[in-house]
């Protein structure tokens, strides 16, 4: 029998489910290679290891890492892995089991020089979460858009170095369609309007800013917002300072806009939830903790939009709702009481 060759090793392993993978880089060296040239992801949970096995895998497409990765580690990846789509390097909670357990520093945390190093190393990236790495600047975002042509979705939930100048150069991305701002402390209206103004009003798709309870976003940051026209799903809960006027706007101008969350934004009123009465897109709406809602201005946006599926509203209001207009609005949508 002849040795096999690359070629039908590889079709051999498009056969193998992934959990058998390992088993069958562990028959000779030639399958190792070929599983190793082959794999498309990886979860890193060993970083400080990196150099001992990542230049096996030069193919992948997935590279996800939740533990301290530093600059010198993440310009490796970059040297070794040129082929990166998808980079997950989101961090966990602190209460979460699985969070570092103190071995390396989070001050030795992926940073500027390391992200720059993704950025310039990795030109097919399409997805960038950065969750919580609290290291990331400006710097480092700027040169990841500007250099990541394709890139459609980056997360930066957390990320609370990250100031208006990122937006500004997000702002004039081509492609990216969803947008994670979450707990982005230092972002303002200015930079709010920077992404309403360029290229990445008509791409983006999602945007989130939940969980900025601060002073710098207030309704003309809203009024800013309404004109990204292609947004599907927005989420602004927690912005205490949005107020109906925001809702005026979004509704009368996000024409295609299918879900808004606006949890905790206390100065909305029934008339702000009013305005999307006629709206034709809208699927969702998320009111928890929203208190100053009249029932009787629920009931009418209610009847009014059609295409109103699901809703999320504070418990709260049942001792203010009749019997009969909470069973006409749960006939009209399906409801969840929090």
């Amino acid at each position: 029998m002849s040795v096999l060759g690359f070629d039908e090793l590889s079709l051999i392993l498009q056969r193998v489910a992934s959990p058998d993978r390992k088993s069958f880089s562990e028959v000779c060296r030639q399958w190792l290679r070929v599983e190793g040239l082959s794999r498309e992801g990886i979860r890193v949970l060993e970083p400080d290891l990196l150099r001992c096995f990542l230049p096996r895998f030069p193919n992948l497409a997935k590279f996800e890492c939740s533990k301290v990765l530093t600059d010198a580690e993440a310009d490796f990846v970059a040297r070794t892995c040129l082929k990166i789509e998808s980079l997950n390097l989101s961090r966990k909670q602190p209460r979460d089991a699985s969070w570092d357990s103190g071995e390396r520093s989070d001050a030795d945390d992926l940073g500027s020089d390391g992200l720059c190093a993704l950025a310039g190393g990795c030109p097919r990236l399409s997805e960038v979460l950065l969750r919580r790495r609290k290291n990331v600047e400006d710097v480092g975002v700027v040169s990841l858009v500007e250099r990541a042509k394709n890139l459609r979705t980056l997360d930066l939930g957390w990320c609370s170095l990250i100031t208006d100048q990122s937006l500004e150069a997000i702002g004039r991305a081509n492609c990216v369609r969803t947008l994670n701002l979450e707990g982005c402390s230092k972002i303002s209206d200015a930079g709010l309007a920077y992404l309403a103004s360029g290229s990445l009003a008509r791409t983006l798709k999602k945007l989130v800013l939940a969980e900025y309870c601060g002073p710098r976003v207030t309704d003309n940051g809203g009024i800013a917002i309404a004109a990204i026209k292609s947004l599907r799903k927005l989420n602004l809960a927690w912005l205490i300072n949005l107020s109906d006027t925001t809702l005026f706007a979004v509704a009368e101008k996000c024409e295609n806009l299918a879900s808004i969350d606006l949890t905790g934004c206390e100065l909305i009123s029934g008339a702000g939830i009013r305005a999307f009465e006629n709206h034709s897109c809208l699927d969702t709406l998320v009111l928890a903790n929203c208190y100053s809602v009249n029932v009787h201005d629920l009931e009418q946006m209610v009847l009014g939009c059609q295409s109103l599926q699901n809703m999320v509203l504070p418990k709260g209001l049942i001792m203010w709702m009749p019997e009969a207009m909470r069973e006409n609005i749960c006939r009209l949508c399906s409801v969840d009481w929090k």
